[in-house]
């Protein structure tokens, strides 16, 4: 067998265990989903969740700090790595890209960078962040956004493509906690 056998053998391998990963991980009572996580590699924060139907792109290259939530219905390609901090909301129906492809090459490679969101931040539903894109401390995505630059902290940025709409007069929101039992 030669080593590019191999290599598809090996990519196979790993897509079947991230559909094993979204199909199974909607059957875990909510208490027991970030110990699931942690078994194919992810890190995931004390008092945090990750809600029903969300979907995964790749196992591990996935760390959320303390008290933050990801809603139902994500789309979390972590396929270059996202790392979320503590005390984060993202609503329903986000999602967040690592992986594109590059428009201007005739077999359109892959091209991505991972994506940082920052302690504080809340991320509205229906919007899409970006690969490479850093959401610094408390800063607000509005709903629908389309997110493809970094933002600057305590900004709200909303449309497409997300732009500064103004500064948040919170400078350190309270710590949440989202670790409802049986949410969805």
């Amino acid at each position: 067998m030669d080593i590019l056998r191999i290599k598809l053998i090996f990519l196979q391998c790993k897509f079947i265990l991230v559909a094993f990963l979204n199909v199974s991980y909607h059957f875990i009572p909510n208490p027991l989903r970030s110990s699931y996580l942690r078994l194919f590699g992810m890190r995931i924060g004390k008092r945090s969740c990750i809600h029903r139907y969300c979907k995964f792109f790749h196992v591990g290259k996935f760390v959320m700090g303390k008290n933050s939530v990801v809603n139902f219905g994500c789309y979390l390609d972590n396929r270059r790595g996202i790392t979320i901090g503590n005390n984060v909301g993202i609503a329903h129906n986000v999602k967040i890209y690592t992986l594109g492809h590059n428009i201007d090459s005739p077999q359109f490679e892959t091209k991505g960078s991972p994506v940082v969101i920052e302690d504080g931040v809340f991320i509205f539903s229906n919007a899409m962040i970006m690969p490479g894109v850093t959401l610094h401390h408390n800063c607000v995505v509005l709903p629908g956004s389309i997110v493809t630059k970094d933002v600057e902290e305590n900004a709200i940025v909303g449309g497409n493509p997300a732009k500064i709409l103004r500064k948040r007069n919170v400078i350190n929101p309270p710590s949440q906690s989202y670790n409802y039992w049986f949410a969805l």
